[in-house]
């Protein structure tokens, strides 16, 4: 089967103290079944896979997700914005302009 995306998420820790921070302690770990569940909702499942990364050195901008093949970068994702991300980028093809990381 071949896939249509990636939907990265990074749940890389560093240690505590750490000066640029990471994404698991931002809570990272959970968007990764919220993901999946909305896949499925919108049955993009198929063609669509979301799964954990390490490290994807845009710490400050943690919680990080990232869509291949676009190269399309989000920083500070929350729960409440995963809908918004697979409805309009995902299913829409439009990039949800507000989350994107600049110069990424």
């Amino acid at each position: 089967m071949k896939l249509k995306s990636h939907i990265f998420i990074c749940t890389n820790e560093r240690p505590p103290g750490h000066p640029r921070g990471c994404c698991k302690t931002k809570n990272s770990e959970e968007l990764i079944p919220l993901f999946k569940q909305e896949l499925a909702k919108t049955g993009q499942n198929r063609e669509v896979r979301a799964q954990k990364a390490g490290c994807l050195d845009t710490c400050e901008f943690g919680p990080t997700v990232v869509v291949y093949p676009e190269g399309i970068w989000y920083g500070k994702v929350q729960p409440e914005d995963v809908a918004e991300i697979i409805q309009s980028h995902i299913v829409g093809g439009k990039p949800v302009e507000r989350l994107r990381i600049p110069g990424k």
